[in-house]
């Protein structure tokens, strides 16, 4: 695609919808590696690669949410062709997918004609507590409680070596990030969210209500924060209606 922002792990379509997946804290672009399989040739899937991990590992990670989406906007209105786009942000991502629609809509840029909005409560005016995390062993302890790391990297001090710095950086973005109040966007949510989160209530996935000026569906699945992990086909399904394109094959 021409920026070493964006990744894609299967063949673009020749017409039809993209969809840009934004990874949650410590994840990389290959997070959505299973959900692009899943889609196939319905969907461009394309995930965000943030510097810092995988192959962009020899760059400095980003630590603040703002300065990644200005980057990330600028990103999308440099794309050189005119596919209408979503956004699917999981976790930290569902807040940067959210950010970057709203500064795409205040340069009047083209943007996302829906949000996927997952394991992540509404925007705050402080942050959130459960990012609060000051220390290593605050983070790892974090990343346990979510489930969303296998215990061989914690095992491994090679491996926790490797992923310590992207994990550090993202949460002190997510950890500093209050949102700046705003017009609700002009673009319908879906939100998605696991009955079991540890950290985000339904209750609080649904307050996304309230940002957007569109419609907003909320979806609860049996799991956890990584619920997607085991309804890896019921999502895709989801994605697929709400873009309007062709039911996968079985």
């Amino acid at each position: 695609m021409g920026s070493d922002w964006f990744r894609r792990y299967g063949q673009a379509p020749q017409d039809g919808p993209r969809l840009v997946c934004f990874p949650h804290a410590g994840g990389a672009a290959s997070a959505f590696v299973p959900l692009s399989r899943t889609l196939g040739a319905a969907v461009d899937v394309v995930a965000v690669q943030y510097p810092g991990r995988q192959d962009r590992h020899q760059e400095p990670p980003v630590d603040d949410i703002a300065r990644l989406a200005d980057r990330l906007a600028e990103e999308m209105s440099a794309l050189d062709d005119q596919r209408p786009f979503a956004f699917f942000g999981h976790s930290m991502g569902a807040v940067l997918a959210y950010e970057t629609a709203r500064r795409l809509e205040q340069r009047s840029a083209p943007g996302p004609e829906r949000l996927f909005l997952s394991g992540r409560g509404a925007p705050a005016a402080a942050p959130s507590p459960h990012d609060q995390v000051r220390t290593d062993a605050h983070v790892l302890a974090a990343i346990r409680r979510l489930g969303g790391t296998t215990g061989g990297v914690f095992q491994d001090p090679d491996l926790l070596a490797m992923v310590m710095p992207a994990l550090r950086a993202d949460y002190r973005a997510i950890g500093a990030y209050a949102w700046t109040p705003g017009a609700p966007l002009n673009v319908p949510f879906t939100v998605l969210i696991g009955d079991n989160d540890p950290v985000v209530t339904v209750e609080e996935a649904s307050d996304w209500r309230g940002f957007s000026a569109a419609r907003t569906d909320l979806r609860v699945f049996s799991g956890g924060h990584f619920y997607l992990d085991h309804h890896t086909r019921e999502v895709a399904d989801l994605v697929a209606e709400a873009l309007g394109v062709d039911a996968l094959v079985p």
